[in-house]
């Protein structure tokens, strides 16, 4: 099978972002944001993912965290699209259920060649270390138009349910559950399992 790698280097006035990628890795990741909570992110994506990930973004973090997180969503969507190529034989479609102790995140990733995102996962406005929850969103805006497929993603369980909160419970098991589960998604979406490319056009 040839090989579904990509290398992508995006570089602006805000940050410089480098970005390797292998669909058919093994989960390895290697990412410095000078986001911790981010980096702990892209490393659930590639870890669930089973994609052997590396970032390397500098950006002007002494303005905020937007243009770095958004910029690196940017380059990670064109790695993805460059690897799938023709999407020949993929399964195209995948989804997946996660559960974070009282979190309960949905995600059903397409495939499709077509850009579009559904987020119904907000939480709270806050920061989880020097990362702005409402960044999640944008980042996956940033990855969907970039990578050209549909994703879902929906809370179904979380903040704002009737229980005690326990430390470590809200906005952080949530965004963790969000990253596992389209993780998961698109481990699903991207795997090989038949011939040709899964589509009545004949292309993705």
């Amino acid at each position: 099978m040839t090989a579904r790698t990509a290398a992508v280097t995006r570089a602006t006035k805000e940050t410089t972002v480098e970005v390797r990628l292998d669909l058919d890795g093994s989960g390895t990741t290697d990412v410095a944001t000078g986001v911790p909570f981010f980096d702990h992110m892209l490393d659930q994506l590639g870890r669930h993912g089973r994609l052997d990930l590396t970032v390397r973004t500098d950006g002007d973090l002494d303005v905020d965290a937007h243009h770095t997180v958004e910029d690196t969503g940017i380059a990670l969507g064109q790695a993805l699209a460059e690897a799938l190529g023709d999407k020949t034989g993929v399964e195209r479609f995948g989804d997946a259920t996660v559960p974070i102790d009282e979190a309960l995140v949905r995600a059903a990733v397409d495939l499709s060649g077509r850009p579009y995102l559904v987020y119904d996962a907000d939480t709270p406005v806050e920061l989880v270390g020097t990362y702005e929850t409402t960044l999640t969103r944008h980042f996956f805006e940033a990855l969907v138009a970039n990578a050209r497929v549909t994703l879902h993603v929906a809370k179904l369980a979380g903040e704002g349910s009737h229980h005690i909160k326990l430390a470590g419970e809200g906005s952080h098991h949530i965004q963790e559950a969000v990253f596992k589960a389209v993780a998961v998604a698109l481990r699903r979406a991207v795997a090989v399992t038949g011939a040709g490319v899964p589509s009545t056009k004949g292309t993705l």
